[in-house]
């Protein structure tokens, strides 16, 4: 962005404005958009409507939304006024957001008016302002309470620095407590120009926003670098259940959508293996390379239509894809490109685009980012990702001593992750450290292999690789509707039935796992979890809770 080097989210949006002003910005799907014009006029009212509730420059101001146009609006005028954005997950429990909000000391919170009752008795250490994300309504009104006016206009020129704080995130993360990253202009905007360096967006690109925007990776990727290069982005009024994404994915016809792992897992899973191997004969030609490909480029073209056709690029990120699923879009010809990174990193390191996919890797390292393995293994040279950059969060909240921890004073950030590089430079995810077992004779084992390895049997829904007491075990949940419609003929007994089939499921898979990895992976138990596993933001389980 050479005409505009100045990374801040008003400076994005300025250069914007002066190129695609009349370009749709944001959108409910089945409703008219807001062009950047538009947009911009709602930022400077919201920004007006602050100022007359007293807010500041570093003011903290919370989010708890579902994704809409208006989340947006929101998030850009607090920022544009240099106030700090604090956005939380819909799915935060009242305790945690009481505990949120009192720990960011916010001034307001924007809130879904189908989230208002988690603010319930809630306690607060300072007063705060409840504006309703919908309409930017005031809750509780009191007698002479301003209001928000569309047509109002700022009283001061707002400038803000590269450097200054934009954002406090704070992680569900799968290892425990939330800690608040945060993120400055620069943080955001030099990633959100490395996401367009690895896949060029165009101002005629359609955005479908399906992840929450709370979440770094959708906020950055999927809000900034669209708004950056002026495409549109739409949203979904309600969950992207199969009954609302179909119909929307038809109508917006998108050119890109960011995804977590588990969803076209799903998909592949569920619909797309057993029309593949549905029958005896396409079973047995799908145990035949050439013959596989060949169905897999026919089940990919299927998919692209079911995509609406134009898609350009399908984003996977927050978790580690399956090989079996990744092997299928390769071989498929369908679009997908896989990114790497942590929130604390704003939170693109690596990536790679639809043209270039690297099985089981993330990709090459992102432009004027700095990634190094920390004391690799001699024999496998895999150990911890480090990472170094303009992307590099600022810190944890309010947490000096857990920002020591995990920045070098030289500023290296530890990812906890564990990778290793080929000779061309690009990254392989093992794993996490916290989650690498080592077993008795030295070898290390890591749980997302296994668990890769368990997702492709039958009737499994997903999985959870634990050590206890020496042994290695498996918590697996099978989907108990899949094999009870299987025995829907035999009406009284499908309970039994299906009883007695994950029975005869968990023993078969024990031996299914331990044939198909090596001796120190080997699976001693495999016990049947009758729910599924909780989850964060990006479908990853929340292992924490289960060990």
């Amino acid at each position: 962005m050479t005409q505009n080097p100045h990374l801040t989210f008003p400076a994005f949006f300025a250069f914007t404005l002066s190129q695609f002003s009349h370009r749709n910005a944001l959108a409910i799907v089945g409703e008219k958009p807001f062009t950047y014009s538009e947009t911009s006029e709602q930022i400077q009212a919201l920004i007006a409507f602050l100022e007359q509730l007293g807010i500041l420059p570093g003011d903290k101001i919370a989010i708890l939304g579902t994704n809409q146009p208006n989340w947006a609006i929101a998030y850009f005028a607090i920022t544009f006024m240099g106030a700090v954005a604090v956005p939380l997950l819909p799915e935060f429990l009242p305790g945690e957001i009481e505990t949120l909000l009192n720990h960011s000391e916010s001034k307001a919170i924007f809130i879904s008016e189908n989230l208002l009752p988690k603010l319930d008795g809630i306690k607060s250490t300072t007063k705060w302002a409840v504006l309703k994300i919908e309409d930017f309504s005031i809750v509780d009104t009191e007698p002479l309470s301003p209001v928000y006016n569309p047509d109002a206009k700022p009283q001061v020129h707002y400038i803000v620095d590269e450097n200054d704080l934009a954002a406090i995130i704070y992680t569900s993360g799968t290892t425990g407590n939330p800690k608040g990253v945060m993120l400055t202009h620069r943080n955001i905007c030099f990633t959100a120009i490395n996401g367009h360096k690895i896949q060029h967006i165009e101002e005629t690109d359609r955005f479908l926003s399906i992840l929450p925007l709370s979440h770094t990776y959708e906020n950055t990727l999927g809000l900034i670098l669209p708004m950056y290069r002026g495409a549109c982005v739409y949203y979904l009024r309600k969950p992207p259940t199969p009954s609302v994404l179909l119909p929307a994915l038809l109508e917006i016809r998108p050119t890109t959508i960011l995804t977590v792992p588990l969803i076209i897992e799903k998909i592949y899973r569920t619909k797309i293996l057993p029309a593949l191997t549905g029958n005896p004969v396409t079973r047995l030609m799908f145990k035949i390379p050439p013959v596989r490909k060949i169905l897999h480029r026919i089940a990919g073209k299927k998919l692209m239509v079911t995509f609406g056709g134009e898609l350009r690029f399908f984003g996977v990120g927050g978790a580690k894809l399956d090989k079996t699923v990744e092997r299928f879009m390769i071989e498929a010809g369908f679009p997908y490109a896989v990114g790497y990174g942590l929130t604390e990193c704003a939170p693109l390191l690596a990536g790679f685009n639809p043209q270039h996919p690297r099985l089981q890797s993330t990709g090459p390292a992102c432009e004027g980012v700095e990634l190094k393995i920390h004391h690799s293994d001699k024999r496998t040279g895999e150990g911890e990702i480090w990472a170094k950059g303009p992307n590099i969060m600022m810190g944890y909240y309010k947490e000096p001593q857990l920002t020591r921890e995990i920045i070098t004073p030289d500023g290296w950030l530890k990812t906890g992750d564990l990778g290793v590089f080929d000779d061309d430079g690009n990254l392989f995810i093992k794993g996490r450290v916290k989650t690498m077992i080592v077993r008795s004779n030295g070898e290390n084992v890591y749980p997302e292999d296994i668990e890769s390895v368990i997702n492709n049997f039958r009737h499994v829904v997903e999985s959870l690789v634990l050590e206890k007491k020496g042994k290695l075990i498996a918590l697996v949940h099978f989907n108990q509707e899949e094999i009870a419609q299987r025995y829907q003929h035999l009406k009284n007994e499908v309970t039994n039935h299906v009883e007695h089939k994950i029975e005869e499921l968990r023993l078969e898979l024990q031996e299914y796992v331990n044939a198909r990895v090596n001796k120190y992976q080997q699976v001693q138990v495999v016990i049947a979890y009758p729910d599924p596993f909780q989850k964060t933001a990006t479908q990853k389980i929340k292992r924490f809770l289960y060990t």
